[in-house]
C-alpha cells in the first residue's frame, strides 16, 4: 500500500456543499481517511454551492458533522484544522458556464501549485435534476477531457424509469468515457456486502452447494425502522422500488447468485453480474400480482412508542399512493439456479433495522431417522447478516444430549466485530478510497443500470396503472402486509425472521 507522500495530488469537487449527504457522509469518510493517512500530501476539497458562504462559515458547518458522524468521533482541534485548510468554498449557480470557469481556473492553479497534474473528482451530491447539467457544463469547460484523472461519481437515482436512465447515460456518456464514470451505491461499500464474495468464492466449502440441487429458496431483506424522516417530497416521488429494489437489493441479488469471476478485475466481476440480471426471468405484465406485493406503512408501534402512518409525514399527500415496502419472487433462468425462487423484500416503518440475505437449503432426500426424533426438525440454512449485525451464521442440524436420539437446531456465528480488531471502515470511505485509484470494481456500469431498470419496468407500469384500493395496508412496527406472505406460501415458504448475532437467535420463521 502507497504511503500518503506517493499517492497521486487529488482535488475533490463537491456539487452540494450544504447537502445532507456532504454533510453526514462525504466529509466524515475524507477525514477518516485524512486521519488513516490515506489521502494524499498534496488534495483539496473544493465544495460548490448557491448560499453565500465563507470558507470558515463552510469549515464551521462541516466540522458539526464530522464530529457526529465520522467513524473515529471527535475531531481534536488540531487534527480538524490540518484537515479543513484543504476545504475551500465556490460560490455558484451549477446551470451556470461562469462557476465551472471559474472552477476550471482554481483547478489549473492547484496543480502550478503541487507541480504536477491532479486528479479530479467531480461528486454530484446534488438533486437529481441536475444530474443531467453538471456533466454537460464540466465537458464544456475542459474539465472532462483528461480521461485519465478526471472522473465523475454519480449517486442514486440513476435515472426514475428505464427511459430516463438510458438518456441519463447518454448525457454521461456525451462528455466521459465510461471509465470515468463511477455510479455510486453506498450499500456496495459496506465490508459484509463484499464479504459476500469471499464467502462464496475463497471457500471450497460452500461453492459446491451453492446451487439449485441443494438451495430450495433465497430470501434478501432490506428493512428500516425508520419511516421517511425529513425525504417525504422526495420519497413521494419515488417510493421502494425505485429508492431501494432497483439498486441495493438488485446488487445483492448479483453477488448471490453470479457465477465464479476468473479474476478480480472490475469488468470480469461487473461482467457477471449483469449475467445474473439477463438470466432473470422476465415478468409478464399480465401476472405482475403474481410477482410483487406493495404496500404502505399506517400507524403503528416502536418501541413502546406510538408512530405515525405515511400520509402523515411531512411533505406526503395525505391521499398518497405512493409505496413504502416492496417485495418480489423472482427466478434465474441458468444451469445453476433454474427454478429456485429470489424472494427480495424492502420497507420503512417495518419490525426492525436489518439488512441480511439468508439461504435456506433444502431438505435431506431420505429422512432415517425416527419420527420422535425430528419434531423440531428445521431447514440448514446460512445467513450473511450485513447490517446493524456484521457477520455469518451456519444453521445446522444436532444431536441434543441425552440417551434418546433428538435433533435440533444450533447455530455457528461468525461475527465481523469479534473476529476483528478495530472499527470497520464505513462505506463511502471504501468507495472514495476506489474512486481515487480507479477501481471500478464496486460501482455500476451502464449496462447493469439498464437491466435492473428493464427487470421493474413491468411492475412500475402495472403499479402506475392501477392505484392501489387498500393503503395503507400494513401498521408500522409490524412486517409488511399480509400479501407478502402469499407470495412463498403458495410453495410452502416462509420468511425468516432476522437473525441476531447476539444474543439468542429466533429461527421459526414470520406469521406476520
Amino acid at each position: 500500500m502507497k504511503t500518503n507522500d506517493q499517492l497521486e495530488p487529488t482535488v475533490f469537487v463537491i456539487f452540494g456543499a450544504g447537502s445532507d449527504l456532504t454533510w453526514r457522509k462525504l466529509t466524515p469518510a475524507l477525514f477518516d481517511l485524512f486521519q488513516s493517512h490515506s489521502l494524499p500530501v498534496n488534495f483539496s476539497i473544493i465544495a460548490v454551492g448557491r448560499a453565500e458562504l465563507s470558507d470558515d462559515a463552510l469549515r464551521k458547518h462541516l466540522h458539526e458533522g464530522v464530529k457526529e458522524f465520522a467513524r473515529g468521533g471527535k475531531a481534536a482541534v488540531k487534527e480538524w484544522n490540518e484537515f479543513s485548510r484543504h476545504i475551500c468554498y465556490l460560490q455558484g449557480d451549477f446551470k451556470a458556464n461562469a462557476t465551472y470557469t471559474e472552477l476550471s481556473g482554481q483547478c489549473a492553479s492547484l496543480d502550478k501549485e503541487w507541480g504536477s497534474k491532479a486528479q479530479r473528482i467531480f461528486y454530484m451530491a446534488t438533486p437529481p435534476s441536475l444530474f443531467g447539467d453538471i456533466p454537460c457544463l464540466l465537458d464544456h469547460a475542459g474539465l472532462a477531457a483528461d480521461r485519465e484523472r478526471a472522473r465523475i461519481v454519480i449517486e442514486k437515482p440513476v435515472g426514475y424509469d428505464l427511459q430516463s436512465a438510458l438518456a441519463l447515460n447518454r448525457t454521461l456518456a456525451s462528455g466521459f468515457q465510461e471509465c470515468q464514470i463511477f455510479r455510486i451505491d453506498h450499500y456496495l461499500g459496506k465490508e459484509t456486502v463484499q464479504n459476500i464474495l469471499a464467502f462464496r468464492f475463497a471457500n471450497p466449502l460452500f461453492e459446491p452447494i451453492w446451487n439449485r440441487r441443494y438451495v430450495d429458496y433465497v430470501t434478501i431483506t432490506v428493512a428500516e425502522e425508520v419511516g421517511v424522516e425529513h425525504r417525504g417530497g422526495y420519497y413521494d416521488g419515488a417510493g421502494a422500488l425505485r429508492d431501494m429494489v432497483q439498486n441495493h437489493l438488485m446488487q445483492l441479488l448479483c453477488l448471490v447468485a453470479m457465477e465464479p469471476m476468473v479474476s478480480f478485475e472490475a469488468d470480469e466481476i461487473r461482467n457477471k453480474k449483469v449475467d445474473v440480471l439477463h438470466a432473470v426471468r422476465r415478468i409478464p405484465h399480465h401476472a405482475v400480482h403474481q410477482y410483487a406485493v406493495r404496500g404502505q406503512y399506517g400507524k403503528g408501534w416502536i418501541g413502546g412508542n406510538e408512530v405515525r402512518g405515511y400520509r402523515e409525514e411531512d411533505g406526503v399527500p395525505p391521499d398518497s399512493e405512493t409505496e413504502t415496502f416492496a417485495a418480489l419472487r423472482l427466478f434465474v433462468d441458468n444451469w445453476r439456479w433454474q427454478d429456485v425462487p429470489f424472494y427480495l423484500r424492502t420497507g420503512k416503518r417495518l419490525g426492525r433495522q436489518v439488512s441480511e440475505v439468508a439461504i435456506q437449503f433444502r431438505a435431506v432426500p431420505h429422512q432415517s431417522f425416527p419420527p420422535e426424533a425430528t419434531l423440531d426438525w428445521q431447514p440448514s440454512r446460512i445467513v450473511m447478516s450485513i447490517h446493524p449485525d456484521e457477520g455469518i451464521v451456519l444453521r445446522f442440524q444436532a444431536k441434543h444430549p441425552g440417551t434418546k436420539m433428538q435433533l435440533r437446531s444450533v447455530d455457528m456465528r461468525f461475527n465481523y466485530r469479534e473476529a476483528f480488531a478495530g472499527p470497520l471502515p464505513d462505506a463511502y470511505e471504501t468507495l472514495l478510497w476506489d474512486v481515487m485509484h480507479n477501481d471500478a470494481t464496486l460501482f455500476m456500469r451502464a449496462d447493469q443500470v439498464e437491466a435492473a431498470w428493464r427487470l421493474l419496468m413491468p411492475v412500475i407500469e402495472a403499479w402506475k396503472v392501477s392505484p392501489p384500493s387498500d393503503f395503507p395496508n400494513y401498521a408500522g412496527g409490524t412486517w409488511g402486509p399480509d400479501a407478502t406472505q402469499g407470495l412463498l406460501a403458495h410453495q410452502g415458504h416462509s420468511w425468516p425472521l432476522p437473525m441476531e448475532l447476539v444474543g439468542r437467535c429466533d429461527t421459526k420463521a414470520e406469521n406476520s
